[in-house]
């Protein structure tokens, strides 16, 4: 999947997320069956064109993440308060406020990791493991 097609993967799937619940990065990037790329949803969520409720998304603590420029993370609080989405401390509870639709669309079918380059996956059934 290319950079512009998975940043538009993110898009549609920010967009279906209700006022007043969040999500994380993560869980975002797992919903597109890309469960590593919480760093690359926020790259995208960086780039994110009008329309599309950017502050729904926060980090696995249920924190507004740093950003260079304050405004923006203040801005995002606001927009949350306003939604009905408290925080306290700095952190949003997440049990209360996530994002759990079972009928979330994955992009396509999860992908098994590869096994990693040089490493042997033995099977239990596998001769070489009994020797």
């Amino acid at each position: 999947m290319s950079e512009a097609a998975f940043d538009r993967a993110v898009y549609a799937l920010v967009r279906r997320i209700p006022k007043g619940r969040l999500v994380t990065y993560g869980q975002v990037a797992a919903l597109l069956g890309r469960a590593r790329a919480a760093r690359a949803v926020g790259g995208a969520m960086r780039r994110c064109p009008p329309g599309v409720p950017w502050h729904r998304v926060v980090n696995a603590q249920g924190r507004i993440s740093r950003r260079a420029r304050a405004a923006s993370m203040l801005t995002q609080r606001m927009l949350l308060e306003r939604e009905g989405v408290t925080l306290r401390r700095g952190r949003v509870d997440l049990a209360e406020h996530a994002w759990d639709d079972a009928a979330a669309v994955r992009s396509g079918p999860r992908r098994r990791p590869a096994p990693r380059a040089g490493r042997r996956v033995l099977m239990i059934d596998d001769q070489r493991a009994w020797r």
